[in-house]
């Protein structure tokens, strides 16, 4: 199968959203990056749009429609964690199934025509961006953070410098377990004595 690797690449998706969910705390859903500009969404409005966006997205685009609300019955950090790894988890299956031709065809993507391969790679892009946000208004609270794509300044620096990724959980279904439960992410080192920067001073 000539597309498996987005396959893949959709499914490492599905938990580095969840990963970066479950670095917020129930309290900073009303957090904007500046609080009297609601042009900068709130962690809340980021977890809604995710949610939407990505839906909306797959049943228009790509013709694959799981889910006539894609946003929890309670909206919660772990609401909408849970509902969008059951969502997500359908997504995944249906696009399994799939065969090149299908990948190879064009669909509407806004006012052109792309091939689907195409929309699911914007798609990915898209939501990385989103999560880009997301981990700088972690760091405006103070955060740490665990690895969503490389290290961080919090799991040892910078990847020259051998830095390693560390993940808050090893998997979609531990991280859920654990975000409902006593929340026990992988602890991390710190930046070391190296600065995490390329630039210091």
């Amino acid at each position: 199968m000539s597309y498996q690797f987005l396959i893949d690449t959709y499914e490492t998706e599905i938990q580095k959203v969840l990963s970066m969910w479950a670095m917020f705390d129930d309290a900073d859903l009303g957090v904007r990056p500046h609080a009297s500009d609601p042009r900068g969404r709130s962690v809340l409005e980021h977890m809604v749009h995710q949610s939407v966006s990505e839906n909306l997205w797959f049943k228009t685009m790509l013709g694959i429609d799981v889910a006539d609300n894609p946003l929890p019955g309670e909206e919660s950090r772990l609401g909408f964690m849970n509902t969008y790894a059951e969502n997500a988890a359908k997504r995944l299956d249906l696009l399994r199934e799939k065969p090149d031709a299908w990948w190879e065809g064009e669909a509407d993507f806004f006012e052109v025509k792309r091939s689907r391969a195409w929309i699911v790679t914007r798609r990915i892009a898209h939501t990385s961006h989103h999560r880009g946000q997301q981990a700088a208004m972690l760091r405006m609270l103070g955060r740490y953070l665990h690895s969503n794509y490389g290290p961080t300044a919090d799991t040892g620096g910078l990847m020259q410098n051998q830095a390693p990724v560390i993940y808050a959980y090893p998997d979609t279904r531990t991280l859920l377990a654990e975000e409902a439960g006593e929340r026990t992410k992988t602890p991390l080192p710190g930046p070391g004595d190296k600065p995490p920067t390329e630039r210091p001073g």
